[in-house]
């Protein structure tokens, strides 16, 4: 996965991770409301690696799942 594909896909999940909707729709202050449980930025980079790494859905989901950690061990240990 080239440099710039990485940087493409983190600035998505950072702008999508981010999205917030204004409560009431008026002027003043807004409140943010953000969606609630669901998939985290770790977890999204996890699985983006974890796929292009070895084309698996179930090593994906495993991946997923140990988040940020995965991420850190991939970026440690060179793809074979």
């Amino acid at each position: 996965m080239s440099v710039k594909n990485v940087l493409f896909l983190f600035i998505t999940a950072l702008f999508f991770s981010s999205c917030a909707v204004q409560a009431g729709g008026g002027g003043g202050y807004m409140q943010p409301v953000y969606y609630g449980p669901g998939i985290g930025l770790g977890t999204l980079i996890a699985v983006l690696v974890s796929w292009n790494r070895n084309k698996s859905i179930l090593l994906a989901i495993i991946h997923g799942i140990l988040g940020w950690l995965y991420v850190i061990y991939a970026i440690i240990v060179p793809k074979k």
